[in-house]
């Protein structure tokens, strides 16, 4: 059973950390593409005959007695093709085309050719495609804040442990005086002090350094503990006799022997910092409009009339963002079983 968790996991990030390579290839449309005519359109019915699989056009119109804008599926038929050079899904109106003329016509239609795997959301933009793209954001931050955090958290800590009683008793007490902080609190702080006018780019840059800023004490302590009674093996003792500078023993000597705990803490962590991420974006202190993350697309999906008749808007983003600390938490726990760090 727990074989199958494993190599359940790893399929889930595989296929997750798929969309973040070929979200331009895997997306049928641009996230930030608008269709002012199609807010709010329901997911596309799809059927299938002799000519393949296809999806019922949409034609959207305004009820004068709901006041709202609706979609109804036409009969004409827009066919799917699948791993096409530019795209992988893409349309064509009919299921064969037999002449010069019908094929221009055809490619001067396709444009208008329109299907949503997900429906669309307020202002038109299919939410399949908004989900693909937001991958990048909610899955490249656990990585990025990561090679920001450990460095700076695993020195930290092998200085601490190798230094004297005095300095590692003050080099401890302010890196607990940083997890004093409550760390979603400080995030939001620190987030909302960021300038409004940051491009999306920048404000993704700065998320990724407050969210390692919050991270490395904790694993300071941890690695110092670790780190405390190696120092005093005779390996150790010898590179001191041997005249090795201190620098060259915390880098050579104690931090590789926490490597197998930095491996089992890194996967246990990204789950931390991407659902940090999408918490900020949820919140409106992260990614924002009309840039796509799994944060901000649930942050639409918050409002009361989307959960009672749009409830896939929140459903789909919540069950990546579930999916993805689910499959870490089990690698992070399988990787620990087979490293055995309980006895480092």
């Amino acid at each position: 059973m727990k074989n199958f968790q494993i190599q359940l996991s790893i399929t889930i990030l595989a296929i997750l950390y798929g969309f973040v390579f070929f979200a331009d290839y895997i997306a049928p449309y641009n996230p930030c593409e608008q269709n002012n005519k199609a807010s709010y359109a329901n997911p596309s019915k799809f059927g299938l005959d002799t000519h393949g699989i296809y999806a019922y056009q949409q034609k959207y119109i305004y009820n004068p007695k709901s006041y709202k804008k609706e979609t109804r599926n036409t009969k004409q038929k827009i066919y799917l093709e699948f791993f096409t050079p530019k795209k992988l899904i893409s349309t064509r109106l009919t299921a064969s085309i037999h002449s010069k003329t019908a094929s221009k016509k055809l490619t001067q239609r396709n444009n208008n050719l329109k299907f949503y795997i997900l429906g669309t959301d307020q202002l038109g933009r299919d939410n399949f495609s908004r989900l693909i793209h937001g991958a990048k954001p909610s899955l490249t931050v656990g990585f990025l804040a990561l090679l920001i955090a450990f460095p700076i958290g695993t020195l930290y800590g092998a200085i601490s442990a190798y230094s004297s009683p005095f300095i590692d008793n003050i080099l401890m007490r302010l890196a607990e005086a940083m997890m004093s902080f409550p760390s979603f609190y400080l995030l939001i702080i620190l987030a909302a002090l960021l300038p409004a006018s940051l491009t999306n780019i920048e404000r993704f840059a700065l998320i990724t350094t407050i969210l390692s800023f919050t991270a490395w004490a904790g694993l300071s302590r941890v690695i110092r503990g670790i780190l405390l009674s190696i120092k005093e093996e005779n390996y150790v003792s010898s590179a001191k006799l041997m005249g090795a500078s201190p620098p060259r023993i915390i880098t050579q000597h104690l931090i590789p022997q926490s490597f197998s705990y930095l491996i089992v803490a890194a996967t246990l962590s990204i789950p931390g910092f991407i659902i940090g991420e999408s918490a900020l974006s949820f919140l409106g202190f992260g990614i924002n409009q009309p840039d796509p993350s799994w944060g901000n697309i649930l942050s639409e999906a918050k409002e009361l009339s989307n959960l009672f008749h749009r409830p896939q808007m929140l459903i789909y983003p919540s069950l990546l963002i579930f999916l993805v600390v689910y499959s870490y938490n089990v690698l992070g726990d399988y990787l620990r079983d087979k490293l055995d760090t309980q006895h480092l």
